[in-house]
């Protein structure tokens, strides 16, 4: 008996066929791979900056501030070093402390920790840009009608956290302005003033006997 031949597919066996169409999918592979790889390496490189000074332009209490920076350099660094902008106050340098505070789009955010270059296309506010005409704010006159600071570093960092908090909610409780200004330190221990003088600017006042009773202004 003739034995049968070979299952055929079309000229070329099955197995011709299913190790072409691997070597296809291998290669159709792989050269996706490549094209992935080619457009990654690509994108990263039109985004690497630096290592030497570049162009950057900060828009600072309304004004466009134009710096030669190096891609490291902080906000708080730029406008202590760079600029005659030294409200801002460098203390632990790694967000603890508060006294970088500066606003970004009127939120609080620490300076030390934020990197020049990133702030490009916000709206950045120091201390030096709160008071108009030499006419102080109200959150301002407040810590100065409460006596709310001692040696003073710290105030310009507070001053910006309560003159946010204002900003988002006028009527804060004595909670409001405790959470608000958590993120600040004041070494010298003037914190019960600080409430004080921030619930005043709100219009409201603070019982000095308990510290926590809140008093609406007639």
């Amino acid at each position: 008996m003739k034995k049968p031949e070979p299952e055929k597919f079309g000229a070329h066996s099955r197995r011709t066929f299913l190790k072409s169409l691997g070597t296809v999918a291998a290669t159709a592979a792989t050269a996706q791979v490549e094209s992935v790889a080619a457009e990654l390496e690509q994108a990263n490189a039109e985004k690497v900056i630096g290592p030497n000074a570049v162009p950057v332009t900060l828009k600072v209490n309304g004004k466009f501030l134009k710096l030669m920076l190096e891609p490291r350099v902080t906000l708080l660094d730029a406008l202590r070093n760079y600029s005659s902008l030294t409200g801002a106050k460098e203390g632990c340098d790694r967000a603890s402390c508060g006294a970088c505070t500066v606003m970004l789009d009127d939120l609080p955010i620490y300076s030390c920790q934020k990197l020049a270059i990133e702030a490009q296309g916000h709206e950045i506010t120091t201390i030096e840009g709160l008071a108009q005409n030499g006419k102080l704010t109200n959150v301002q006159q407040a810590f100065v009608d409460k006596d709310a600071l001692m040696c003073g570093y710290c105030t310009p960092g507070f001053v910006m956290s309560v003159t946010a908090l204002l900003k988002k909610n006028p009527s804060p409780t004595t909670d409001d302005v405790k959470h608000a200004c958590a993120g600040n330190l004041c070494r010298c221990g003037t914190q019960p003033r600080i409430l004080e003088a921030a619930l005043a600017a709100a219009g409201v006042a603070v019982n000095r006997t308990t510290k926590t009773e809140v008093i609406d202004y007639a």
